[in-house]
């Protein structure tokens, strides 16, 4: 797995575990909803001020992001699609 890769697939477990989407996180990094789900994929190349900035949001250290993938390893989980529910 390539570095690329492995950004993406910690985004992607990262995102997942702290139940937002793709487009949650998107607008709290203020980058494009569609650039985080091409570096979830490994097809970006992705800048350092990016990657601080996505670890800001998932309150992580960078380094999270760089964590060493088995290959073996399942890929993460997707969220439900669709609105959650209003609570209150």
């Amino acid at each position: 797995m390539d570095v690329r890769q492995t950004i993406g697939w910690n985004l992607r477990r990262l995102r997942v575990a702290k139940g937002l989407s793709q487009e949650r996180l998107a607008l709290a990094a203020n980058i494009d909803r569609s650039y985080v789900g091409r570096i979830e994929r490994g097809a970006e190349n992705v800048t350092v001020s990016t990657i601080e900035a996505l670890a800001g949001v998932l309150d992580v250290h960078v380094s999270a992001l760089f964590q060493h993938v088995d290959d073996a390893t399942a890929k993460p989980a997707s969220l439900r699609s669709g609105r959650k529910p209003t609570t209150g």
